[in-house]
């Protein structure tokens, strides 16, 4: 065994360490914030980054191309899904009341949802459309 591979594995051994220690912190917070929005950043940004601290730990100690790739994989995935995710419970959350507007520094949602939206096939006829003009059935 090189010196090289005992550093690695040290390493290695520190992430997961870290990453895991990360990942409580990110479950406390979930159990002790009062609202939707602080839990699902405490879901999300805490959890993502103690994923992919393990992830590189176990990187380092497997080694093996195969087995690099599928960690690579696991990780794209884990940050594709995890923040749309949670910003996709955000957004519900919203639309359905269960946020306090009134402590919202920013609300970009309002002005979406407040302005009614054109309803579909009631826009008046383009000029020279003679649909009106004909009868059923011709």
């Amino acid at each position: 065994m090189s010196p090289w591979t005992q550093v690695l594995d040290t390493a290695g051994a520190v992430l997961v360490f870290v990453g895991a220690a990360i990942c409580l912190l990110g479950v406390a917070g979930m159990l002790k914030l009062p609202d939707v929005l602080s839990r699902s950043h405490a879901a999300t940004k805490p959890q993502t980054l103690g994923l992919l601290l393990v992830l590189a730990g176990v990187g380092m100690r497997l080694r093996g191309g195969m087995d690099l790739a599928t960690l690579g994989l696991i990780g794209f995935f884990q940050l594709m899904t995890g923040p749309v995710a949670a910003h996709l419970v955000a957004r519900s959350a919203y639309r359905t009341g269960q946020i306090e507007r009134g402590e919202l520094l920013f609300d970009d949602l309002d002005a979406q949802l407040t302005e009614p939206e054109p309803r579909r096939g009631t826009d008046p006829p383009a000029e020279g459309d003679s649909r009106q003009d004909r009868a059923p059935g011709r």
